[in-house]
């Protein structure tokens, strides 16, 4: 079986006609702000990757959801980016079904019955803020609740039909809580605005979403019992179990475009090539032991230790790789096309998801002495 087969593989037999579709498209077509990409995930039926085949959707494991995100990083950077965030909040809107009025549930079945792509407003892309603090706040008015705020970078935000997104609300006595909140695109009060100036990634749509007193049914805003600084619950933990899975499948798979352009250069040194593959399936199979455990084992906060641990490790990995596959493809390579520098600058923008590592440190290290662990 050849280098990328088996997760291409699962991407046809989960989404057929994607990989075609994505792999008849030139890279950088699909990398740009007005990009095919995330149109063909949708008509591919995408959007049910996640959803519980009791709820008409694919209901596709953890596993093989980490190797469709590894077969289109590899495809498209800028679609895998995209649609981790759907499948993260869909994800998370299973694990709120779960505690929720049962609204959650026809959610998830338009979803998969009318291939609705879900935005992810969940905190991130501030300096030194924690991802638990959200942007946006929510304040109830009689059985209404009204939202301000803003979400950026927010990818998929003008193809979305959904933005869920955490918000912060008082509870009955008064403590502010983290809640989850679903967001009609249409809504009145939404806009969206330009926020991405790079054009890496540009084809994901990550620009801000301004939320200016919007207003919702109590029902479609869930409240957990966390706190900033409280410990994670059930929705958390799942939440970003598959997050920092799904985002580091798909840099993986990114890093794995490269090298595969390496892998079928002539001349390169076959140790060169046997150290890419070995340095970067590793960290793949890292990964593939947490989801795996997903499947079989109850999800704890040492689960989510084992995903950051991954995830971490991983980063390593693209940035080695990375670096060595650009010097086995040689300059006339770069001089030719700009591809190859394109996937090695997208590849390690995996170190810009929250939670950095930086601000993990003393979090994992508590974790692993056994006390509770806390995302900065």
């Amino acid at each position: 079986m050849a280098f990328l087969d088996m997760e291409r593989e699962e991407l046809e037999r989960l989404l057929p006609g994607l990989d075609a579709a994505l792999a008849a498209q030139p890279l950088m077509e699909l990398e740009s702000p007005s990009g095919p990409a995330i149109e063909l995930f949708r008509k591919a039926g995408g959007p049910a990757l996640l959803v519980p085949t009791a709820n008409a959707g694919i209901g596709a494991s953890p596993l093989q959801a980490v190797r469709v995100q590894r077969a289109v990083g590899a495809r498209s950077p800028s679609l895998a980016v995209a649609t981790t965030m759907h499948h993260f909040s869909v994800a998370s809107l299973v694990e709120a079904a779960k505690h929720g009025g049962g609204f959650e549930w026809l959610l998830l079945e338009a979803i998969a019955n009318d291939r609705k792509l879900l935005a992810s407003g969940f905190a991130e892309g501030r300096t030194g803020q924690s991802i638990l603090r959200p942007s946006i706040t929510a304040k109830r008015h009689g059985d209404k609740v009204v939202l301000n705020g803003s979400k950026k970078p927010c990818s998929l935000s003008r193809s979305m039909d959904l933005l869920t997104a955490s918000v912060s609300m008082a509870d009955d006595t008064g403590v502010e809580r983290l809640a989850v909140a679903i967001v009609p695109a249409d809504v009145e009060g939404l806009s969206v605005r330009p926020f991405w100036r790079n054009r890496v990634l540009a084809g994901a749509e990550s620009d801000e979403v301004v939320l200016c007193d919007v207003t919702l049914d109590h029902q479609m805003v869930v409240l957990t019992d966390v706190t900033a600084d409280s410990e994670l619950d059930s929705l958390h933990v799942a939440g970003f179990l598959w997050f920092e899975l799904l985002v580091t499948a798909g840099y993986l798979g990114v890093a794995s475009a490269l090298v595969e352009r390496a892998l079928r250069r002539d001349g390169a040194p076959a140790h060169t090539r046997a150290g890419l593959v070995v340095d970067l399936e590793a960290a793949v199979l890292a990964v593939e032991a947490v989801a795996r455990s997903m499947a079989e084992d109850e999800w704890t906060e040492r689960t989510l230790v084992n995903a950051l641990t991954a995830r971490y490790a991983a980063q390593d990995a693209i940035a080695r790789t990375a670096h060595d596959a650009m010097a086995a493809l040689g300059g006339m390579s770069f001089i030719g096309s700009d591809e190859a520098s394109y996937l090695a600058s997208a590849a390690t923008a995996l170190a810009f998801h929250p939670p950095s590592r930086g601000r993990m440190h003393e979090q994992l290290c508590a974790a692993v002495d056994g006390r509770p662990l806390h995302i900065a």
